[in-house]
């Protein structure tokens, strides 16, 4: 009968909160004598790990900090905003990882917006807290950072280092997996950012299926690229924990010492945006390849093909990958298949461009065209909207209730992106529909004429943009930044372009400048269209 299933109900026996916090619990006593962290000359096991986190857990708290305040961390990747995204969540307070490259203006914005009640700073970046505190009108109470591999100034607060002196906190898990972990801000490429809050039971299945999709096995040796201000790391700090993984640092994200912690350490897994990558093939000169191959998820923009083949040269198995900061990170992934492995590699990288198909902890990664509210036809040609279903989709946008609404319609997370999907289910960005460039009535995508543009030996980075026209409404119009050393002209890149693509695809002006790019990689687009607005001619 019925009634006899309804009868059981959840208990505390059987229904758990979800919380990546049990992944610390579980790497105290299953990983405990291993190597969690490596940062210069530092090296601490998983055991010496947890009871710091424990210790500054207890610290914070003795500090007033309590369940559902903000807590604003301004830090690059170090081992301390790492313990932080277990630190902050002990005590029930919500972190919120400041993007280290914004302007103050925008950071005084966030501590406001955010309610921050406390400020943990790296002393290197005391000027710029400074700097929007006296725009915020106040200071707010920090605890600094002092790290030893960098000199910096002091605003008198408490050193991180001595919080872990304090009574350390118990792992319990929060009463509810629905209780904010996380508040992150939009990268802002237009207008303010909007405060994303992640619950518990987000960061806990983000983890388990990023796991579970990128095929990462118990130990990995992990470097940690992605900044930990940007999806939280997209999540892979407490994937780490439960993996038992080597967590290797470099503070700076410069090649360099990315590809010299890479031989030093035995670094297995990284993500990192196009760009990062497009560094690293760029400064391995000696043209060494990497055996066995590295693990890589790459995301933030469509990769040009050209960066991909460079890199699978070099040894590394990149994984395109999609999201936004709404969706935890990425939410899809272009999943390779065995009958690509026949094909040239500018057709394999082609296909690696893809954005692919959801996560295993996703329900629904589809594409919808808005004015019918139905799926997309399977063809690589019909274009609509991607839409999102999950448990990895935020819970709404802080103290915005209007567009929280909005991003939720009819039932989804509207991604903003234009896409189409192929035939084997897989989803392919055009553009995002702000981008999209009608000409003549003609939808052009940026995204493809982008990727002919980075097939020039001479072209570092580029951007495509609308720019007004008399005849046409708007057209093409190009921003490249040059490789060092290298000389083109509008001519030479419109030829080429025109040589791949239809006559109207076609840049019609070309802008040579260095790019306006967020910390991860992102190009500033709406400031090119501004710039290509007062280009327009008839």
């Amino acid at each position: 009968m019925r009634h006899h299933f309804e009868a059981l109900r959840k208990k505390r026996a059987n229904h758990v909160p979800l919380s990546p916090l049990s992944f610390l619990r579980r790497a105290e006593c299953l990983h405990g004598v291993r190597t969690a962290v490596i940062y210069g000359d530092i090296r601490r096991t998983w055991a010496e790990t947890a009871a710091r986190i424990r210790a500054v857990a207890g610290g914070l708290v003795e500090l007033g900090v309590q369940k559902g305040d903000t807590v604003s961390v301004l830090s690059p990747n170090i081992p301390e905003l790492f313990e932080l995204h277990f630190a902050l969540p002990l005590t029930g307070g919500v972190l919120n990882t400041l993007n280290t490259r914004l302007e103050p203006e925008t950071i005084a914005y966030i501590l406001d917006h955010a309610d921050t009640k406390l400020v943990i700073v790296d002393r290197e970046l005391v000027p710029l807290l400074s700097k929007a505190f006296e725009l915020l009108g106040r200071a707010l109470p920090v605890v600094e950072i002092a790290d030893p591999v960098t000199e910096g100034e002091t605003l008198g607060g408490p050193t991180y280092e001595a919080l872990t002196g304090a009574a350390p906190l118990p792992v319990e898990l929060p009463a509810d997996e629905w209780d904010a972990i996380a508040l992150n801000y939009t990268s802002g490429t237009s207008g303010r950012p909007k405060g994303v809050v992640y619950h518990h039971r987000g960061a806990y299945l983000m983890a388990l299926g990023t796991g579970t999709a990128w095929q990462v096995p118990p130990y990995p040796v992990y470097l940690s690229v992605v900044p930990m201000f940007h999806c939280n790391g997209w999540g892979h700090p407490w994937l780490m924990a439960m993996l038992g993984a080597t967590v290797v640092f470099t503070r700076v994200p410069a090649a360099d010492r990315i590809l010299e912690a890479i031989r030093s350490h035995g670094v297995t897994h990284f993500g990192a945006a196009p760009i990062v990558l497009q560094m690293l093939a760029e400064a391995e000169s000696d043209a060494a390849h990497f055996d066995p191959a590295i693990r890589v998820l790459t995301a933030g923009a469509p990769p040009p093909p050209t960066v991909l083949e460079k890199t699978r040269a070099m040894g590394f198995d990149v994984m395109q990958v999609y999201g936004l900061t709404e969706t935890y990170g990425h939410i899809s992934q272009c999943l390779w298949q065995d009958d690509w492995d026949d094909l040239d590699p500018a057709e394999q990288a082609e296909l690696q461009a893809q954005q692919g198909i959801a996560f295993p902890m996703v329900e629904e990664v589809t594409v919808i065209d808005r004015s019918t509210g139905a799926a997309v036809t399977r063809n690589g040609t019909a274009q609509g909207e991607i839409a999102i279903r999950g448990n990895t989709v935020m819970a709404g946008y802080y103290k915005d209730t209007k567009a929280t609404a909005e991003a939720f319609e009819e039932g989804w997370f509207w991604s903003g992106d234009g896409a189409v999907m192929h035939e084997n289910g897989y989803i392919q960005i055009r553009d995002r529909l702000k981008d999209v460039i009608i000409s003549g009535g003609e939808n052009i995508s940026s995204v493809e004429v982008e990727a002919v543009l980075y097939r020039h030996d001479a072209v570092q980075a580029a951007a495509v943009v609308a720019m007004p026209h008399e005849k046409w409404g708007e057209v093409p119009c190009a921003f490249v930044e040059l490789r060092e050393g290298a000389e083109a002209t509008s001519d030479d890149i419109i030829a080429f372009c025109r040589e791949h693509l239809a006559g109207f695809k076609a840049p019609k002006a070309v802008a040579f400048e260095t790019l306006p790019k967020t910390s991860t990689g992102k190009i500033q687009k709406f400031q090119l269209r501004e710039r290509a607005k007062s280009k327009g001619s008839a």
